[in-house]
Parts: C-alpha cells; sequence; structure tokens
C-alpha cells in the first residue's frame, strides 16, 4: 500500500489530495495546525487518514513529528501555503517587508525543512518521491510585479527544490514542482476556471507515476511539463 503524507491537508487543494489518496486505497498522512483542524478533517475523511498537528515553520514540530512515523513514506507532497500580505502591500514599490519574510518561510523555506525531516521515512521507501506545490506565477518568462512576495517565494521554491532533486537523484528519490493552474480554492476565488476535485486527480496521478526520468521538472497538473 502507499503512504502518502501532505502538508495543509485540512482544506483546499491539500484536502482533496487527501480524499483522493484515499479513494485510490493509499494511507494518508496530513498535517494541520491545530488538534481541532486534526479532528475535524479525520471526521471528515474518515478511515485510512491520520492527522499530524504541526505548523510547517516549527522546526521543532516538525521533527517530533517526524520521529513519530517508523514506517517508509512513499510521498511527500508539500502542499501548505500562503499567498502573502494585501496585494496594495506586495508590490516593488509598497512592501510589508514582514509579510514577505513570512511567505518565504512558509512557501520556500518550510517545504525543504519537512523534506530534511521526513527524509529518513522517503529513504525506507522503494520508491520515495516528493512533490512541491508550486505555481504558474513563478514564470521567469512573465514580468509581472503584483504579489510579488508570492511571485518569488514560488519561484525560490521552485529552485531549491530543482537542487534537491539533483542531491537526491543518487538514491533514486524523485523530485518535481506541480503547477496547480488557477484552482477554486479560498487563496484562488470563487472565479478560478478548475475546481479543487480535478486538479487533486491530476497531481496524485502525477505523484502515483512520477520517476526519476521526470526529476527536477516542473509539471503542470495535466502531466504536461512546463517552464520555469
Amino acid at each position: 500500500m502507499t503512504t502518502i503524507l501532505i502538508t495543509g491537508a485540512n482544506r483546499g487543494i491539500g484536502f482533496h489530495l487527501a480524499r483522493e489518496a484515499l479513494e485510490k486505497g493509499w494511507r494518508v498522512f496530513g498535517s494541520m495546525r491545530t488538534q481541532a483542524q486534526a479532528e475535524e478533517t479525520a471526521t471528515k475523511l474518515g478511515i485510512g487518514f491520520t492527522p499530524l498537528v504541526f505548523d510547517v515553520t516549527d522546526r521543532a514540530a516538525i521533527s517530533a513529528a517526524a520521529s513519530s512515523l517508523d514506517e517508509p513514506v512513499d510521498i511527500l507532497i508539500n502542499n501548505a501555503g500562503i499567498i502573502g500580505p494585501p496585494g496594495e502591500e506586495q508590490t516593488t514599490l509598497q512592501t510589508d517587508f514582514d509579510g514577505f519574510a513570512r511567505t518565504l518561510e512558509i512557501n520556500t523555506l518550510a517545504p525543504l525543512a519537512i523534506a530534511q525531516a521526513f527524509l529518513p521515512n522517503i529513504r525506507k521507501s522503494e520508491h520515495g518521491r516528493i512533490l512541491t506545490i508550486s505555481s504558474q506565477m513563478s514564470w521567469m518568462g512573465y514580468a509581472a510585479s503584483d504579489r510579488i512576495a508570492y511571485r518569488a517565494s514560488k519561484a525560490a521554491v521552485n529552485k531549491v527544490m530543482q537542487g534537491l532533486a539533483t542531491d537526491l537523484a543518487p538514491e533514486g528519490i524523485a523530485v518535481c514542482l506541480i503547477d496547480p493552474g488557477w484552482v477554486q480554492t479560498d487563496m484562488g476565488g470563487p472565479g478560478a476556471n478548475l475546481t479543487p476535485t480535478e486538479v487533486a486527480r491530476g497531481i496524485i496521478a502525477v505523484a502515483d507515476g512520477l520517476t526519476l526520468a521526470r526529476t527536477g521538472q516542473f509539471i503542470e497538473w495535466t502531466g504536461r511539463e512546463r517552464a520555469f
């Protein structure tokens, strides 16, 4: 049975990823920040789901959660993330620098910290994989300046995970970035053109089939490779 760990599993894409994985018969671990969220999510998702309570910026809590698991983790999906400060405070001309730093902490540093913490579990798998949810807004070929903290954090995590892919390739662990598109979640808003269900189904399919042949790539939720 495949075992998957998803951060930010209590809502949005993360919740739908957990549900899709459960429907495939996988064992699912999902992180959230509070015990109340854990209890509510476990009730909604049911048998096969195990909540892990930790904030993705709390290194000690991440380490404790990882130490509590003795079993292999076949797939890690770094899903937890934030959009950052209000739009008017997230430009290159008017910047909430503390908010910018917080965005980088959650969207860029946390995925690497989580990957490192759970790496012993991933190494126990015969086919370990790490996927990190990025964004089409990270694309370096488009000079948009809105939501600059969010854009920068996702561009940065792309480079971090590309490097991790290089370092883990000799161990047979595949690493990739995922472009989920514009999704109808709290972050994406109701006007988005994609449902979280269809996107989660696509991401789970990518995760299920990910091999070293695609390590280091930026992959759309549809499975198509895209440019960084």
